[in-house]
């Protein structure tokens, strides 16, 4: 057996497997202190379905506990970056492009220090070991409790980088170090942007991963926690510890691994309607297709791993006003308070739906008044409105069937005008629970290869290897992994037919080990 759960802004939904059998669901608010809803949702799986808490294998929880942090600029840790370039690089400091709300929140501080790589393993510069001392003198006298350090092509050859956290711990050795070639891609700012953000939610990963932790302890669970990164795959809680910022986008990545579970489908379109929005991603041979260019969150450009989604204000909570728009407002995890149902004064889709009797939640009674013409618009606008969001994320003219999830995906017809059959599957409710518990463990490999005349196949092998030895590394069991995702693309203008390579892949998690 095993638990998954999934902690979105206004629902907790938590579900019991057995194998891929689903045993008991539950779905319970979202607490303000996070911890305490999981709790609950745990109890609430106990009350339903007795277990005996020795007999779960793992538990998998996905979180927005670290993207809510960074949105909100709450409880970020000050933050320095370090950049090793010059002399290359220097017009453009780290965190240029930054809110500077955030920037205040993380207390930013830079430095640029020489070093750094051309694209093919070659130095810019030899590295400036007294600079680093000077800087690291600086960020003591600063209050800096996290460092990310970042060089030019560090995913090609990470030496410098490696260097520079040695020299830098010595000096500060109760600071957390993020190493860019760790966590993002090709592409030095977008690169550079992910690993301080990283860098400031070390200190809070730590808090909520032991939180976590305790509270499924406190269930009388002993078995391993594992975490949902933004691919669909998993990590152990230590990884957490180093990459809070992998957790970004599992909601939606959960929900999608768990549409193509229940549906049966590995290639559609999922559109998971939750309290506050609906997501519409695309799944490719039951993983989320990803995004191909840089990612802004809360403001700022990214590159590390993150799912092609689409989100729109449109969920259970969202506000439904007088002259027909739905959202994007939401009550949130107020909705057991605010709706009409449940005797609020404020008028929600879930309310709508309600009234269509299309949901039995709440005092059906006390929306018996609405007029049937603004219940019909509202469901119009709302199937429209994901309607177009849907045909947005197709990328050719064959049609692509859409799976509906989440618990507001009653707010949805059967039909989708232009994509056709909505697809509602058993359990549609908790498939982001679903997706947490069935999720696997990957490894990726993303770097820039030289490749000499007739090496092709063996420099593609390499690549292909290395990513599988990862997901080994990370707890998956050796014979079930295989590749997934394969990408070649030949970097012209450069020499020594340059050619970025990119392999993921995906095994089961290897239970009991």
């Amino acid at each position: 057996m095993r638990i998954g759960i999934d902690v979105g802004g206004t629902n907790t939904d938590a579900v019991l497997l057995d194998g891929r059998q689903v045993l008991a669901s539950v779905k319970t608010s979202t607490t303000a202190d996070v911890t305490s809803g999981i709790v609950a949702a745990i109890d609430g799986l106990q009350r339903q379905r007795a277990f005996d808490p020795a007999a779960v294998r793992a538990v998998m929880i996905g979180t927005t506990h670290f993207i809510n942090a960074l949105v909100e600029a709450h409880r970020l840790a000050p933050t320095a970056a370090v950049r090793l370039s010059l002399p290359a690089g220097a017009s453009l400091p780290p965190m240029v492009d930054w809110p500077q709300r955030l920037v205040d929140a993380v207390s930013g501080r830079s430095y640029l220090v020489h070093g750094g790589h051309e694209f093919d393993g070659r130095h810019i510069a030899e590295l400036d070991e007294s600079e680093l001392r000077k800087a690291a003198d600086d960020m003591g006298a600063a209050g800096v409790r996290s460092v990310a350090i970042t060089s030019v092509f560090s995913p090609v050859n990470a030496e410098f980088e490696a260097r520079a956290a040695e020299i830098i711990a010595a000096q500060l050795p109760d600071v957390a170090i993020s190493l860019s070639h760790e966590i993002g891609r090709i592409g030095l700012l977008e690169r550079e942007n992910a690993t301080v953000i990283n860098a400031a939610l070390r200190e809070l990963a730590a808090h909520i991963v032991d939180g976590l932790s305790a509270s499924v302890t406190g269930a009388g669970i002993t078995a391993p926690l594992y975490l949902s990164q933004n691919d669909g795959t998993l990590m152990d809680v230590d990884f957490a510890r180093r990459y809070p910022v992998a957790t970004f986008a599992s909601g939606p990545t959960n929900s999608m691994r768990g549409a193509a579970v229940l549906s049966g489908l590995d290639t559609c379109a999922v559109v998971d309607v939750g309290g506050t929005t609906s997501d519409v991603g695309v799944l490719r041979q039951g993983f989320p297709r990803e995004a191909t260019t840089d990612v802004s969150v809360a403001g700022i450009r990214t590159n590390f791993r993150m799912p092609d989604v689409l989100s729109i204000g449109i969920g259970g909570g969202s506000r439904v006003r007088g002259n027909v728009t739905v959202g994007p407002d939401s009550v949130g995890y107020e909705l057991t308070s605010k709706a009409l149902v449940f005797g609020g004064d404020t008028l929600t889709a879930t309310d709508i739906a309600v009234a269509a009797g299309r949901a039995d939640i709440g005092d059906p009674s006390l929306v018996s008044h609405l007029d049937k013409g603004l219940v019909r618009a509202a469901l119009e606008k709302i199937a429209a409105d994901v309607s177009d969001v849907v045909e947005r994320m197709r990328t050719s003219a064959e049609p692509l069937p859409v799976v509906a999830v989440g618990g507001g995906s009653v707010l949805l017809p059967d039909e989708l005008a232009g994509c056709g059959e909505v697809h509602r599957p058993e359990n549609y409710a908790v498939a982001n629970a679903i997706g947490a518990a069935i999720a696997q463990i990957g490894g990726e490999v993303d770097r820039v290869y030289v490749i000499e005349p007739g090496r092709r196949d063996a420099v593609v092998e390499e690549a292909k290897q290395e990513a599988v030895d990862r997901a080994v590394a990370a707890g998956a069991s050796p014979a079930s992994v295989g590749i997934v995702d394969f990408d070649e693309v030949p970097i012209p203008y450069l020499p020594g037919n340059a050619t970025r390579i990119r392999a993921k892949a995906v095994g089961d998690l290897q239970l009991g080990a």
